[in-house]
């Protein structure tokens, strides 16, 4: 491919498209595939990779290959499509045009976390810092990390950084209502007062990736209070990728609060495009206006008149929403 590609690996750019256009771009890029020691990554074609996740815009490059790529689409829940790929023979990369921040963040030697935090907190997209992450920019002994695990980790740094500032805040003051939809995804997101606390859910649909060939809708869900999680999230990168922008509007608003992430699962979603898509709807949802309330009541009451799924399967299925709507404060009895 020739001219400017950056939009076709950069999902911050993607919301508003449909799935036929991820997948046609993406297929329009080729993936080269290079065996290495992660612990111990050297020789050239190593170097080239950490020198491509440092550049600012795509990089003019020739591969040889040792055979001709297969056109076979590959599929993962944490990452966009990946097109046509093959073993990587030999390789030759022009001088590329260095991102400054990611380049200082590598010749400062800063430990991995203190690198992914003060890149995005200096403006970098979450995605270029996923891929400097994979490639082994940061940190002292400047690992590889697969792909998959890098974009959890990034969310994952991030958020937590953002979560511990937000627990300084004064609790939110009303009910909120977010949503949104896109590529047959349906959003809604529910902030209300209280100390940090945090769940996402998902309902899939029959005839959808994670329920292809289930007969009834699937809910499951992880969530969070206060002090936190001991053990990875059962729903995967997209429980951290979520939390990440939940808590990035509340740090803007200096506010703490309650979040419950509800997601619905259409079978207009025929294939999964990446962690990405719950980031970046969950950002677009709340950089809308929220529909406000006085009292939980009503709130979820809009919540439902937004929802497919009857209210009461999202309540069944979430620990927060219960304990909000059932269990017993002090200041019930002080009434």
């Amino acid at each position: 491919l020739r001219g400017d590609t950056s939009f076709m690996d950069t999902p911050e750019l993607w919301h508003g498209k449909r799935i036929d256009d991820i997948v046609d771009f993406r297929m329009k890029l080729i993936r080269g595939k290079y065996r290495i020691n992660v612990m111990n990554a050297d020789g050239r074609i190593a170097e080239y990779t950490q020198e491509i996740a440092m550049a600012s815009k795509p990089v003019e490059m020739e591969i040889e290959f040792e055979k001709k790529p297969r056109g076979v689409i590959a599929l993962y829940d944490e990452v966009q499509p990946h097109g046509p790929s093959a073993p990587i023979k030999k390789m030759w990369v022009s001088n590329p045009k260095v991102h400054h921040k990611i380049e200082k963040a590598f010749y400062d030697e800063m430990k991995a976390t203190e690198a992914v935090l003060w890149l995005y907190n200096e403006g970098t997209f979450v995605s270029s810092i996923q891929k400097a992450f994979s490639a082994g920019i940061f940190g002292l002994q400047k690992k590889f990390v697969p792909t998959r695990w890098s974009i959890t980790a990034v969310d994952d740094i991030i958020g937590k950084n953002l979560v511990e500032e937000v627990k300084q805040y004064p609790w939110l003051n009303e009910f909120r209502i977010y949503y949104t939809k896109s590529l047959d995804n349906l959003w809604v997101i529910l902030m209300y007062p209280s100390s940090w606390q945090y769940e996402l859910i998902e309902a899939w649909y029959p005839n959808t990736t994670w329920n292809p060939l289930g007969k009834e809708i699937v809910l499951f869900g992880d969530h969070e209070y206060y002090n936190g999680r001991s053990k990875y999230a059962s729903i995967g990168g997209c429980y951290y990728a979520a939390r990440l922008a939940s808590a990035e509007l509340l740090k803007k608003e200096r506010r703490q609060a309650g979040v419950v992430v509800l997601r619905e699962i259409h079978p207009g979603y025929i294939m999964p495009v990446g962690v990405w898509n719950v980031r970046e709807n969950v950002r677009k949802a709340l950089r809308g206006r929220a529909k406000k309330f006085d009292d939980m009541k009503e709130a979820m009451l809009f919540a439902s008149s937004l929802l497919h799924i009857p209210m009461h399967r999202w309540i069944e299925t979430s620990s927060l929403l219960k304990n909000v709507l059932y269990q017993r404060r002090l200041e019930d009895f002080l009434r």
